[in-house]
């Protein structure tokens, strides 16, 4: 479809040399043909008028129209009168044929996949509302680049939010905004790289293949070696990253991904003590905790040792991944190193949409949102349960304490692979633990079900459709 330019006239980018000693006519008549020819001026689409390109190009009006009717009599323009000149609806010689693309997968019943949010549920009537607010609100000078840690204004907000709802230890000083988690833990790691750190540690499960995934890739790319520690029905084993040599840990402590075990009490004051006792840092992944059913809120761990604890939190779970936006809540004595490399790499988040969150949060239309979105999830929670129970009551479900997936223990004889792929020949979307695992040898047969970004109809449909292959 071509491009219907609005105004005046389109610009148009024509190369003319007077030095040539080739008329200036011939060389627009045949700089306009090959633009045609090439497809760079696509059928359909307007040219400027003769008036606007003689001025453009320094020339006569009528050397213009000349060329225009030359090319109108071959057939590479049309005209007619009271609408402007355009290029000629197959002017163009037809390109060679593509190879035919592939038939689309077909659509899936309901797609199991974990750590995506209720898509069709993003408040898109508040955000209107709050960008709205935010450019009539914005001062000018806040229009240009601004601290490259965040505007002040979403930095106190996002620091009284992690104090009221997350009991963090938070100053605005000690906040720096970034593009999502991925930005947020590359620029820690970098950090801690260059505080000498040498060794990190990642949950097993939670990252798989260390050196495939993209924790284990960003930490390489800062020079760290990556290491595994494993997880309990506790959470993360303390004792065995004590044995790791590690210096630094990266852990979801609120709700382990993908397990979705809280790590217990005194495993939180054991990593603590860890930290303190090794010199160590925690990087603390803070990615679902609004979200919680069963038990009271659990705390940040930032909030027991806030000069070992970089606390990393976004909205990606809470509004939606494309919003692009999370902030680094970082030890005081390293916040201006973070804020330094956050400088370095790209001068600053979107002071537009910082401005937006900011509004969203302080108007309390973001709490509103979240207590919405804790009510849909705890329906399809409960219908999830509900469904295993009737269809393949065997499958016993944890992780279900916060969140939006579970773990589903299938039979010991179960086979994990073979039951995801046979569920998706039958369009369901199921997803195992042992990508999940640094080494999948011997590991039990689980599922990671998402149900975040599944209907009701659709979580019930979906179980029903592969009952017989859990139980």
């Amino acid at each position: 479809m071509p491009i219907q330019w609005s105004g005046l006239g389109p610009e148009l980018l024509l190369q003319l040399d007077r030095g040539l000693g080739q008329p200036i006519r011939s060389q627009l008549e045949t700089t306009l043909r090959d633009a045609i020819r090439s497809g760079r001026l696509q059928g359909g689409e307007r040219l400027p008028s003769s008036r606007e390109l003689a001025r453009e190009l320094g020339c006569s009006r009528g050397l213009v129209q000349e060329c225009y009717r030359q090319l109108l009599a071959e057939g590479y323009l049309t005209s007619r009168v009271g609408s402007a000149t355009r290029v000629a609806d197959g002017a163009r010689p037809a390109p060679p044929a593509a190879p035919p693309e592939p038939a689309p997968a077909p659509r899936l019943i309901a797609d199991f996949r974990a750590g995506v949010p209720d898509l069709a549920s993003f408040p898109r009537g508040d955000w209107a509302w709050a960008t709205r607010e935010a450019c009539h609100s914005l001062a000018t000078p806040d229009l240009g680049y601004g601290d490259p840690r965040g505007s002040a204004l979403l930095r106190q907000v996002v620091a009284g939010y992690l104090r009221r709802v997350r009991a963090a230890a938070a100053g605005e000083d000690r906040i720096v905004v970034c593009t999502g988690y991925a930005q947020g833990l590359n620029l820690v790691l970098r950090v801690l790289a260059r505080q000498g750190v040498r060794r990190v540690g990642l949950e097993d499960p939670g990252h798989g293949e260390l050196t495939a995934s993209d924790t284990g890739q960003a930490a390489r790319a800062a020079g760290l070696e990556v290491v595994s520690v494993p997880v309990d029905e506790l959470g993360l084993d303390v004792t065995a990253l004590g044995q790791s040599g590690a210096q630094a840990v990266v852990v979801t402590p609120a709700h382990q991904a993908p397990t979705g075990v809280v790590l217990a009490p005194e495993r939180r004051h054991a990593l603590v003590e860890w930290a303190a006792r090794n010199d160590g840092y925690v990087i603390e992944d803070d990615y679902d905790s609004e979200f919680r059913y069963d038990r009271e809120p659990v705390g940040v761990l930032q909030g027991l040792a806030p000069d070992r604890v970089f606390a990393i939190g976004t909205v990606s779970k809470s509004l939606a991944p494309a919003v692009r936006l999370g902030w680094v809540l970082a030890p005081p004595q390293l916040a201006s190193a973070v804020a330094g490399e956050k400088r370095a790499s790209d001068r600053g988040s979107s002071g537009l949409d910082q401005y937006t969150v900011a509004v969203l949060i302080e108007s309390g239309r973001y709490d509103r949102h979240l207590r919405h979105m804790r009510t849909v999830y705890a329906r399809r929670r409960q219908v999830l349960m509900d469904a295993l129970a009737r269809h393949a009551p065997g499958v016993r479900l944890t992780g279900l304490a916060a969140g939006f997936h579970a773990v589903a223990h299938l039979p010991s004889s179960a086979d994990e692979q073979a039951v995801v792929a046979a569920a998706h020949r039958r369009l369901v979307g199921l997803y195992g633990m042992a990508v999940e695992r640094a080494a999948a040898a011997g590991a039990p047969p689980q599922l990671v079900l998402g149900f975040g970004n599944v209907g009701e109809r659709a979580v019930e449909s979906g179980i029903a459709a592969v009952a017989d292959l859990l139980r």
